[in-house]
């Protein structure tokens, strides 16, 4: 994986091309390149996965009369059989990575390509003598793409805080962007990187910027179709495409280890990747985290069940896996707060960006590339909120059902621009009116998919945005085996009643890849992400927010109200701010994530 950035229609300066790279250089730090011709500059930082010696980038090709530069962030799972293809049609490559495949395939069908590639990926690609840069992105939304427009010119980037490395480029928060931290936050709205005039390519959708104009369209979405298979021969076809999935995404040039958590999807995973490893003399390295205290101090819960450990050591025997465990103190939880909001550039998930992104510290120093289960309860409809009516029949966000709560934070001069509830309330009904959803479904099918296109477009794109940010800061690459959009595209036609066979979250994946687990983590009930329940983590960032709201000069307070920041310090929510673990402590970390963002980051209230 890599970093990319860079502008067209903007001046070039050695020194800024050079603080664009300085921001890069987490997320690729094992090489750099600079393009530079006429109006067009182009960025690269680079993590060596495959074909380190052939893979360098900016990489350049000629072909039929026009010349090819590329900039690429992504991983190819299909690079040999569109290889093949290209080389049918007359193309010779000098490697065997998958950036030069991309460059070969634009060149042949230009924004066509994309409906070629299974992958996932961010890349751009200028035009020498048509003076004409493309922007892509890949089907899922696994690799960041930010961009702003200029008058005369477009400036991108992997991450928001090289596009403010450039000069003239304010960090400005208008209402908008306060209610989006209030009301969603973590979440983002799809397409808005939260700073005024700074803007994200969509999943799904590539771009133009030619003659001063910039043009998008989206070239991929979930879209419904009747499901003809019977339930046996839908469960033959799951366990095809997640085995191939898993696979696929083992391709590498340098050590690969997985996630392991005990739960459904990373052991899934895990077991899948042990064989292969098996059948290469290889034992697979897996990985797990922990909390000081947590067997003294872990209470079940609605959203979280059952404690991870005695899961992970059932599966470590099964897999007989090199295993390495991360346990983390509250301290290090708390001291990473900020390293955290800079590596997501906006505030976060809290602990759970935290310790994902002290977990992704250890993981590196044993792999350079792990494999994750994110995506799967999106996908399979594993969350609560797919099964519990009282969420499930509320209109709203089922992972955010405060929205009230919310609003109550804000200062009222926000007030007087932005109906905050109804800001939630217009982009929750603008995301039901744009699903594909076949007529004529009964109304549990047509909420279930309803369902499926919120968490698809809002909630999977937080976790894939903590999951990129956490492990690329630590110059890790993490892949996503349930993001294969072949999985999501057949799911999505696929019947609840299958998804939810013997009424279990996931019931139609445990089926089809039932051999692959031992009975215990088979049939475990769905844990999400383990979080620390020790009351030191409370105290520690109750304690730092005391003595912020000692400072009449702290930012946030020019965002929200004092007394909600103190009610926050003794209070308790019936729902968690965000998702499953943003409770009250999280929640205090995340106003601690607002006001260090905007002080790091200087941003300006508008």
């Amino acid at each position: 994986m890599c970093a990319i950035a860079g502008f067209v229609g903007l001046s070039y300066d050695a020194q800024t091309a050079q603080k664009m790279l300085t921001t890069m250089q987490k997320r690729g730090p094992d090489d750099f390149g600079i393009f530079q011709a006429g109006e067009c500059c182009l960025l690269h930082t680079r993590l060596s996965i495959v074909d380190p010696a052939g893979g360098a980038q900016p990489m350049h090709l000629s072909w039929h009369g026009e010349t090819y530069t590329i900039v690429y962030n992504g991983e190819l799972y299909n690079t040999e059989e569109i290889r093949a293809v290209l080389q049918k049609l007359g193309h010779t490559f000098q490697s065997h990575s998958d950036t030069e495949v991309v460059l070969h395939a634009y060149a042949q069908w230009e924004e066509g390509c994309v409906d070629q590639f299974n992958g996932i990926f961010a890349f751009a690609v200028w035009e020498h003598k048509r003076k004409k840069l493309f922007l892509a992105r890949d089907r899922i939304g696994v690799k960041p793409l930010f961009y702003k427009k200029h008058s005369e010119g477009i400036l991108f980037a992997s991450e928001i805080k090289t596009i403010l490395t450039y000069p003239g480029v304010k960090a400005e928060l208008d209402a908008t962007g306060v209610t989006q931290i209030f009301m969603i936050g973590p979440g983002r709205v799809p397409g808005d990187g939260v700073l005024k005039g700074i803007c994200e390519l969509e999943p799904g959708c590539y771009g133009y910027f030619i003659n001063g104009k910039w043009n998008w369209r989206r070239y991929w979405k979930l879209r419904d179709r009747e499901h003809t298979e019977d339930f046996e021969e839908t469960a033959e076809y799951v366990r095809y495409l997640v085995t191939d999935a898993i696979q696929r995404q083992m391709v590498s040039d340098v050590p690969i280890g997985t996630f392991l958590s005990g739960g459904l999807d990373s052991s899934l995973i895990s077991s899948v990747c042990a064989k292969v490893c098996q059948q290469q003399g290889r034992v697979l390295p897996t990985f797990s985290v922990d909390y000081e205290n947590n067997d003294k101090y872990f209470v079940p819960g609605k959203f979280q069940p059952n404690s991870d450990n005695s899961y992970i050591r059932i599966m470590q025997n099964y897999l007989s896996s090199d295993h390495h465990w991360s346990v983390l103190t509250p301290e290090d939880l708390v001291n990473v707060l900020e390293q955290a909001t800079i590596a997501r550039d906006l505030p976060g998930m809290a602990d759970v960006d935290f310790s994902l992104l002290a977990f992704c510290k250890e993981i590196r120093k044993y792999v350079k590339v792990a494999l994750s289960g994110e995506c799967a309860d999106e996908i399979f409809g594993g969350y609560p909120w797919y099964r519990d009516p009282e969420v499930r029949t509320v209109d709203g966000f089922p992972w955010a059902q405060n929205t009230a709560e919310r609003a109550d934070f804000l200062n009222e001069r926000f007030l007087t621009s932005v109906n905050p509830i109804e800001f939630v309330k217009d982009h929750y009904n603008l995301t039901l009116s744009q699903c594909d959803i076949l007529p004529g479904i009964n109304t549990e099918e047509r909420r279930m998919k309803e369902m499926v296109n919120l968490n698809h477009r809002w909630f999977m794109q937080t976790l894939l945005d903590r999951k990129d940010r956490m492990s690329m800061f630590c110059g890790l690459e993490v892949r996503v085996p349930f993001c294969d959009y072949r999985i999501a595209e057949y799911l999505y036609g696929v019947p609840w009643a299958y998804k939810d066979y013997q009424g279990k979250e996931k019931g139609l994946l445990r089926y089809a890849m039932a051999d692959y687990l031992p009975p215990e983590v088979l049939h475990r009930k769905k844990s999400p992400y383990p979080k620390t329940y020790d009351p030191r983590y409370l105290q520690l960032v109750s304690q730092r927010l005391k003595a912020l709201l000692k400072k009449p000069d702290a930012p946030i307070l020019q965002l929200v109200k004092m007394e909600a920041l103190e009610n926050l310090l003794t209070g308790d929510f019936k729902w968690p701010w965000y998702g499953q673990l943003m409770k009250v402590p999280q929640t205090i970390a995340y106003m601690l994530q607002v006001n260090y963002w905007l002080e790091h980051y200087h941003i300006d209230i508008v």
